[in-house]
C-alpha cells in the first residue's frame, strides 16, 4: 500500500486515504507509551506528520510503515 494522503486529527488519529482509494484511520495513542514516540504526545509535534508513501515519519524521528498502518 502506497498512502496517497495523510491527514492529523487532534485526537492523536491519522485519515488516511491509500492509492487505491481505500480510506481508514490510525489510532496512534497505543504507540504514545514508546520511548520511540514518546515526543508525539506533544499535540503540536504529532501534528507535524510527514508522508513518505510507504511510511509515515515525523521530525523527532519516530515512524511507521505503510505494511503496519
Amino acid at each position: 500500500m502506497r498512502i496517497a494522503e495523510l491527514h492529523p486529527q487532534p485526537d492523536w488519529v491519522l485519515s488516511i486515504v491509500a492509492d487505491d482509494g481505500r480510506l481508514g484511520r490510525f489510532d496512534v495513542t497505543p504507540y504514545l507509551e514508546d520511548e520511540a514516540f514518546e515526543e508525539l504526545r506533544h499535540h503540536d509535534e504529532f501534528m507535524k506528520v510527514i508522508n513518505g508513501g510507504y511510511c509515515i515519519e515525523w521530525e523527532c524521528g519516530a515512524d511507521l510503515s505503510a505494511d503496519t498502518i
